[in-house]
């Protein structure tokens, strides 16, 4: 059986979007594994980071095991888990083919081992950059619509919500900013103050009880 491992990937704007789920992503890549008859050894997790670059934990873990030649497969859900830029995506599975490294994308059907998948896989990541290209745009001129008309604006930050056009301090999340800065103050690590949170059923601004260091960071920031 050939040995192949998962990739998954969640940024804090879309952990609450139906569908690229981290559990979602994993049973699909495991019924995929299953069903090709791949070894899986394990599902790498980029939880609460963007695909803007491949500096990322889990990606250079799978890379490097595909230069040791210890892995033949690389399994994702879909394209975009692993690359938002078309080069980023030819450069990496240029180099993973001389490894000797499949790239699979279930929801495109995706298999770089295979001229038609290769052709297909280089077509499918300069569309999707386009793509997003064009909703770039598009949303540029929905915020300066917005803005020429009084209207506010981007997130509303954790800690705060809208009344009109206005942010005004939420005090229910003012009251956990707090608490996350005693915590920091007291020597908690990111990861601990989420854990907290989590434990005392403390939610996030999507309603979600699953806090992520990156979370945590954003809201300290935010509120200097």
């Amino acid at each position: 059986m050939k040995k192949a491992v998962g990739y998954v990937r969640v940024s804090t704007e879309e952990q609450a979007r139906e569908g690229v789920s981290l559990e979602n992503q994993e049973a699909k890549i495991k019924a995929y594994c299953e069903l090709n008859d791949f070894e899986l050894l394990e599902i790498f997790t980029d939880a609460g980071l963007s695909a803007k670059n491949l500096n990322r934990p889990g990606i250079n873990k799978i890379l490097h095991l595909a230069r040791n030649k210890e892995i033949g497969a690389i399994v994702v859900y879909k394209l975009d888990r692993a690359f938002r830029s078309t080069i980023d995506a030819l450069e990496v599975t240029s180099e993973l083919d001389k490894c000797g490294v499949g790239f699979h994308s279930i929801n495109e059907r995706l298999d770089t081992k295979s001229p038609l998948g290769r052709f297909f896989f280089t077509l499918i990541a300069g569309i999707a950059e386009m793509e997003r290209g064009i909703i770039g745009e598009r949303t540029s001129d929905a915020l300066k619509w917005k803005i020429e008309n009084g209207e506010h604006v981007g997130h509303i930050p954790f800690g705060y919500k809208i009344e009109g056009s206005e942010l005004i301090p939420f005090l229910p999340e003012q009251e956990v900013i707090k608490l996350a800065k005693e915590l920091r103050g007291r020597g908690y690590t990111l990861q601990a103050i989420g854990e907290k949170f989590k434990t005392r059923g403390i939610r996030t601004k999507r309603g979600k009880n699953q806090w992520y260091p990156t979370t945590i960071k954003n809201i300290l920031m935010a509120s200097l």
